[in-house]
């Protein structure tokens, strides 16, 4: 029977932080050894349904079912897996094949059933299982063996009565703690809430990860050129590290050498590298934009849903540009810190709105900058500002036509996103980016200064209009 929360009770969201671990070569070992042994659960998993479709009976899926032969199994079967680490690897395999069997039963025939096996699978324990003292986590082991006890890179974002379970992973050949945890949903003084009458609209996009129109003609635009950068130089430098090896790659079917394993740990953990940067530049990219409808105690967030272009065939390079952008984890992010701040999220159909002016309402070639240029009215702004305008004037699953005006904005917020990543801080300078001269072009020679001493370069524009007076 599901539990019934006091209605007086604050609302509360579950929120997932990714804590790192600082390990001895011991605990790092016996760590390894549990997803080792999770993977070894989900091959048996795998290996009875194997079986049991060639005597043509009904697989196992139900958490129930499994359950029952983990149990028929034995104590001390998956090494130091305890019984509720292993069950957690059941729950994920139950959900996994229930989830192909819902897509495939409402007609997506690419949906496939979890049939791969996996050599490290993550491990969930429950709230009531393990144990949190400061920076150091207690995990349970199987019967007869020493609990596992792992320090922490940093302090919990949550405070330990809320957190509910934490599951051990490994991303990039670094272990990792993923803590979940029930956080209330923010409370604001009376008058300072935010209001549902008050609706922005929000345009996602690649140079900008999301532009947003207010109700009181307010703008904000968050720039992702840091994220493209750092998805293009990690791209140009993957590329560079797979032609400095291909000679010595080892056959298909020939077993590696430890160079050749010494360089794939590498190349994960460049990967997971890149990773982690895109994803905290995401999160700075959301916080920023639930900060400004904040200030403004905006209550409704429209958001165009531009998921539609995913299934269009548009070239392998506009591909690889899209499946970068990474649009659903964008929306989810979004979603979990609007609803945490007490902000509803409402998807929208985003199909012409930034080739449609907001003025006329015709329709406009779309162009190829930043700027919308009308034709027929001569009007002229922002193309991303003049979508989320559109988007927050558009109802809800109402299709792609407008009915109210659109408030265009007209003061205008810009921030960044990804002040961490290469080459967006002081410098200015990616670390990965070769040198003009490494690329064979040190560009034209100056000629030397004439004897005057006065210098050949350009004048410097004066781009303020004050002048000092005394």
């Amino acid at each position: 029977m599901p539990r019934r929360r006091d209605p007086g009770a604050p609302r509360v969201v579950h929120r997932t932080a990714r804590v790192a671990l600082r390990l001895t070569s011991g605990q790092r070992r016996r760590c390894f050894g549990l997803l080792r042994s999770a993977g070894d659960v989900w091959a048996c998993v795998l290996e009875i349904n194997s079986w049991r479709r060639r005597r043509r009976d009904a697989p196992l899926a139900g958490y129930q079912e499994l359950c029952r032969e983990l149990a028929a199994a034995g104590p001390g079967t998956f090494g130091e897996l305890d019984t509720t680490g292993a069950r957690s690897v059941l729950r994920r395999f139950s959900d996994a094949w229930f989830a192909a069997a819902k897509r495939r039963a409402a007609g997506e025939v690419s949906a496939r059933f979890p049939r791969r096996r996996r050599r490290l699978v993550p491990v969930r324990w429950y709230h009531g299982t393990f144990t949190i003292e400061g920076r150091r986590v207690r995990i349970p082991a199987a019967k007869r063996m020493p609990p596992l006890r792992v320090p922490l890179a940093r302090d919990l974002p949550y405070p330990v009565e809320q957190v509910r379970s934490i599951t051990l992973l490994c991303d990039g050949g670094r272990l990792f703690l993923d803590v979940t945890a029930e956080v209330p949903i923010a409370t604001y003084p009376p008058g300072e809430e935010p209001d549902p009458h008050r609706v922005a609209g929000v345009d996602l996009g690649i140079i900008h990860p999301f532009a947003v129109a207010g109700c009181d003609g307010e703008g904000l635009l968050v720039s992702g050129r840091a994220i493209r950068a750092e998805h293009r130089m990690h791209l140009a430098d993957t590329k560079a590290r797979r032609r400095a090896v291909t000679r010595r790659a080892p056959k298909p079917g020939e077993k590696g050498s430890r160079r050749w394993r010494q360089y794939r740990r590498r190349a994960r953990a460049v990967q997971g590298r890149h990773r982690r940067r895109v994803r905290q530049a995401q999160h700075e990219a959301a916080a920023t934009v639930i900060g400004w409808a904040q200030q403004r105690r905006a209550g409704v967030l429209h958001v165009g849903d531009p998921r539609g272009v995913l299934d269009i065939p548009a070239g392998r390079r506009h591909n690889l540009r899209l499946r970068q952008w990474q649009i659903g984890r964008l929306l989810q992010i979004l979603t979990d810190k609007a609803t945490l701040a007490g902000i509803t999220v409402r998807l929208v159909d985003e199909r012409g709105t930034s080739s449609t002016c907001p003025t006329c309402g015709r329709r406009v070639p779309k162009p190829r900058g930043r700027t919308l240029s009308c034709p027929h009215c001569t009007y002229s702004g922002h193309r991303d500002l003049v979508a989320a305008a559109t988007i927050a004037a558009r109802t809800p699953g109402g299709g792609p036509t407008t009915t109210a005006a659109p408030v265009l904005p007209e003061v205008v917020t810009h921030r960044r996103a990804g002040r961490h990543l290469p080459g967006a801080g002081r410098s200015r300078r990616d670390p990965r980016r070769p040198t003009m001269a490494a690329r064979g072009s040190v560009g034209p020679r100056r000629p030397a200064p004439p004897p005057g001493g006065e210098s050949l370069a350009h004048p410097a524009r004066i781009h303020s209009i004050h002048r000092i007076t005394r």
